[in-house]
């Protein structure tokens, strides 16, 4: 098999892809780790009880006009919670390390 002078550029870049340092996705964790995590529909009291106080409770954002429901964001080590009111709406899995590539921290 002859190589062409050509192709040589694309055979180095391929050679050095596979020794470049592996980044961990965010989703790819989250799909490996069995589910621990509120689900939509829990009450706050449900999630307290299951989950114990959070780390963080985060100022109210929206409810300026009655069509726009004010949401309540629970802070986790591994995951925010928010909330409709009092019910479970969404929750998004935190970063692990900085390294991770992921969803980026909430606004505070």
């Amino acid at each position: 098999m002859k190589t062409s002078i050509a192709a040589l550029p694309l055979i180095a870049l391929l050679a050095m892809a596979g020794t470049a340092s592996a980044e961990t996705l965010l989703i790819d964790r989250v799909q490996q780790e069995p589910a621990s995590a509120p689900v939509r529909g829990q009450s706050m009291a449900q999630v307290e009880s299951q989950f114990g106080a959070p780390a963080e409770r985060m100022d109210p954002r929206g409810g300026q006009k009655s069509q726009w429901p004010t949401i309540n964001r629970w802070v986790y080590p591994a995951f925010t919670v928010y909330f409709e009111k009092n019910r479970v709406i969404d929750v998004v899995a935190n970063k692990a390390t900085a390294a991770e590539i992921g969803p980026k921290p909430p606004i505070r």
